[in-house]
């Protein structure tokens, strides 16, 4: 082989290796004012989208080292956004989240599993109103220097959590099924 073609081969051995190098970095750091926790459901058949303006997420997230990656969210179910002032108070009621006696959803991880590329599923136990139930979102991880963002979703079945009880029980009105979104921003901070 000449001297020639070993450089041109060096050169992209090298170029290749770069993204692995890059993400041997934890990221810890959740820049709240960056990120999004929405969902989205049905009422009477038409699509309905949401927000929570307040949560907390703790992070340890090294692809290199899945076994030790940890996540958990605390919501401030009362900072809910439907889009209707009288909405939200209605959510926040007995009926619904009842955040007098139950202010924050929480979501702790269990693990977290490769499933290829930059995709992962995230498992862990959701807890909304006292009652925990086991979920898994599978999350984009996308990776850019220090910074890294997680876009994620699954679908939670309200009655399995008591949202909506009484005459809001009936899944005509509102479906049962609701689609929550995130997106994290975070850093490595270094």
């Amino acid at each position: 082989m000449t001297i020639k073609k070993i450089i041109p081969t060096l050169i992209a051995v090298t170029a290749l290796s770069f993204p692995f190098v890059s993400q041997a970095v934890e990221f810890k750091t959740v820049q709240a004012d960056k990120s999004a926790l929405t969902f989205a459901y049905k009422q009477m058949g038409v699509g309905m989208e949401g927000k929570f303006k307040k949560f907390a997420v703790q992070l340890s997230f090294d692809p290199a080292k899945l076994a030790a990656a940890k996540a958990s969210m605390e919501v401030d179910l009362a900072s809910i956004d439907t889009g209707s002032a009288e909405a939200d108070d209605e959510v926040a009621g007995k009926q619904w989240f009842n955040t007098k006696v139950f202010p924050a959803a929480r979501f702790v991880s269990s693990g977290v599993k490769s499933l290829g590329g930059n995709r992962y599923e995230v498992a862990g136990q959701l807890t909304i109103k006292g009652r925990s139930q086991p979920v898994a979102a599978t999350t984009t991880v996308t990776m850019q220097g220090n910074n890294a963002t997680f876009d994620g979703a699954f679908v939670l079945k309200r009655a399995d959590f008591g949202i909506g009880e009484g005459p809001w029980a009936d899944f005509g009105t509102v479906a049962n099924e609701i689609q929550i979104k995130f997106h994290l921003l975070a850093t490595s901070g270094k």
